[in-house]
Order: C-alpha cells, then sequence, then structure tokens
C-alpha cells in the first residue's frame, strides 16, 4: 500500500484548509472547529486567522508552529474528521 501524505493546502477561509492528497483525492477540513472543541493555550493562537495561516507542509503532513504546535493524523484529516 502507498503512503497517504498531503501535497497541496490552502486556506479555504474561516479556520478551514483545503488539502489535496497522494491519492488524488481533496478534502476541506475545519480545524478551528477542533480547536474551540479542545481549548488548550499551544492551540487557542490558531484561532487567529494570521497565525492560522502560517501552516507548512512537513514530511507530507500539515502542520502550525516551527515545534509542530498542531497536527493531525494523516488518516483523520483524508477523511475529514478530526476529534
Amino acid at each position: 500500500m502507498n503512503r497517504l501524505y498531503i501535497t497541496n493546502a490552502t486556506n479555504a477561509g474561516n479556520l478551514s484548509v483545503n488539502l489535496s492528497f497522494s491519492d488524488n483525492t481533496t478534502r476541506v477540513v475545519n480545524i478551528g472547529d477542533y480547536i474551540r472543541r479542545h481549548p488548550h493555550p499551544q492551540y487557542n493562537k490558531y484561532l487567529d486567522e494570521r497565525k492560522f495561516n502560517r501552516f507548512t507542509i512537513e514530511n507530507g503532513n500539515i502542520v502550525w508552529g516551527k515545534n509542530w504546535d498542531l497536527m493531525f493524523p494523516i488518516e483523520d484529516l483524508h477523511s475529514g474528521v478530526i476529534a
């Protein structure tokens, strides 16, 4: 089985990202809902759109913060459901 990874990520607005995956699927995932359901100082700063928009793709995953403050399992992002 081929490894699943993110090939592209763009801001979809309202703290959501449009993700493209290595299997040619795309998905819009609302990250803001997760942060609101799981308040934590490490995550809360990403409710600010300016900070939220500074995500990067590293090793095939989308991450926030230089120390990967916020990231999610690739399978959850692919399904569109982050708990």
